[in-house]
C-alpha cells in the first residue's frame, strides 16, 4: 500500500511510520517539522527505499496537490496537528491555524484530486483522520466511558480545534462521497514522546533532580493507551473499517496523574535511584491547575473489538518501565530535543504555577 502520512515525524507519526516501513509498505512522510517533529525518531528507515520525506505544511495548496498526483497514494493518514493542551491555552491561534484550516485545506486538495481517479481507485482510496478522546469532554468519576455516539462537549482550545477538524472530515465525506474514516484516541505513551507530555516530562526532570510538577491534587484521570497498539489500530481501521464510521481507540488503563507519578518514581527507584537514596517521590511538587482541565477520559473501544478484532496487548505498568527504560537508553535523543525552545516553554507553563 501507498501511504501519504501527514505528521509523520511526530510522536504517534513515526511510530505508524515505522510499522508500516516493516510491513512492506510504500510511505511519504510531509511533515512541517514543528517543534515536537523529530527526524531522529525515522533514522532507522531514513535510507528505506520504501520511504520518502517531504518537509512542508497541510494547509500549502500546490504543495499537496502537487505531492498527490506525483505519488498517488493508496491512503491518507492525518496525523499532522498541535497537539498539546497547555500550548493551546498559550496561543489557540495557531491550533486553528493548524488543526482546522490546514485540515480543510488538505480535504479539499485531495477532494479535488480524487474525483479524477478511476472508479476503482476512487473507491478502494481511504482518508483517515487521527483524533482525541478530548472532543467528547469530561466524565465525571461515575460516567460511563465516551463512545462513538457520545456528544462533543470540547473543554480546550485543543480539543476544540480537533472537534472542528473532525467535523470536516464527517463533512467532507458527507457532502462529496470522499471515503474517510475518524478514530479517536485516549492519552498516548511510550518511547519518542516529546517531552511536554506528562510521562517523559516528569522522567526527565526527576533525572535532573527538578521538581515533579503535578496540577492541583493529581486526581485527574486518563485512559492510557500504548503507542504502538495505537498504530496498530489505525492501521486496522484504514483496511477494514467501514467508510464514514468513527472508531474509539483506548488502552483500558485509567489511572490518575498522581498515581502515574508515583509510579514513573517507583520505576526510576530500580532502575536508576538518586545518589542520596531518597525516592524520587521527593521530588513531587504541586502546582496551580491549569485552566478548563477535564477531570476524567475514558474510553469504550467495544466496536474496535466487536468489528475489527482489535485489543490493546500492552499493559500498563509492563509498557511504562519499557517506556522509561527507552528514555534512560537513548541520551542523545534526549539531548537534542531539550532545545532551548523546550527550556523556554518549560519556563512559560510552569513558572506562574509553582
Amino acid at each position: 500500500m501507498k501511504i501519504l502520512v501527514t505528521g509523520g515525524a511526530g510522536f504517534i507519526g513515526s511510530c505508524f511510520v515505522l510499522q508500516r516501513i516493516k510491513a512492506g509498505d510504500q510511505i511519504l512522510n510531509l511533515d512541517k517539522l514543528t517543534y515536537s517533529g523529530n527526524l531522529m525518531n525515522l533514522s532507522a528507515v531514513e535510507n528505506n527505499p520504501l520511504y520518502t520525506f517531504q518537509q512542508g505544511d497541510i494547509g500549502d495548496v500546490n504543495l499537496i496537490s502537487n505531492l498527490l498526483n506525483e505519488f498517488m497514494p493508496d491512503a491518507i493518514v492525518n496525523f499532522a496537528a498541535e497537539t498539546h493542551v497547555d500550548r493551546s491555552i498559550v496561543d489557540p491561534d495557531a491550533f486553528v491555524k493548524t488543526n482546522v484550516m490546514g485540515t480543510s485545506v488538505l480535504l479539499r486538495c485531495t477532494k479535488e484530486w480524487w474525483n479524477k481517479l478511476p472508479v476503482e481507485k476512487r473507491q478502494s482510496f481511504r482518508f483517515h483522520h487521527i483524533s482525541t478522546d478530548e472532543v467528547f469532554g469530561t466524565l465525571s468519576m461515575t460516567d460511563p466511558a465516551f463512545t462513538e455516539e457520545t456528544p462533543f462537549a470540547p473543554n480546550s482550545p485543543y480539543s476544540a480545534s480537533k472537534a472542528s477538524s473532525d467535523h470536516f472530515v464527517r463533512a467532507f465525506h458527507e457532502t462529496y462521497g470522499l471515503p474517510t474514516v475518524i478514530t479517536n484516541c485516549s492519552n498516548n505513551y511510550g518511547p519518542r514522546q516529546f517531552p511536554e507530555k506528562l510521562i517523559p516530562l516528569m522522567t526527565l526532570n526527576a533525572l535532573k533532580g527538578l521538581p515533579l510538577p503535578v496540577y492541583g491534587t493529581g486526581a485527574n484521570i486518563r485512559d492510557w493507551l500504548h503507542v504502538e497498539d495505537h498504530c496498530e489500530a489505525i492501521y486496522a481501521v484504514l483496511t477494514r473499517g467501514k467508510v464514514g464510521e468513527t472508531y474509539n481507540i483506548g488502552g483500558n488503563s485509567e489511572r490518575n496523574n498522581l498515581t502515574i507519578v508515583n509510579a514513573i518514581c517507583d520505576v526510576l527507584d530500580e532502575l536508576r535511584p538518586r545518589a542520596d537514596k531518597h525516592s524520587y517521590k521527593a521530588q513531587i511538587t504541586f502546582v496551580k491547575d491549569r485552566p478548563g482541565h477535564d477531570l476524567r477520559y475514558a474510553i469504550n473501544a467495544t466496536k474496535m473489538k466487536n468489528e475489527l478484532g482489535w485489543t490493546p496487548r500492552h499493559h500498563f505498568e509492563s509498557g511504562l518501565k519499557e517506556t522509561i527504560q527507552w528514555y534512560l537508553e537513548n541520551e542523545e535523543w534526549v539531548q537534542k530535543v531539550q532545545s532551548g525552545e523546550y527550556q523556554n516553554w518549560l519556563n512559560t507553563n510552569y513558572k506562574e504555577r509553582v
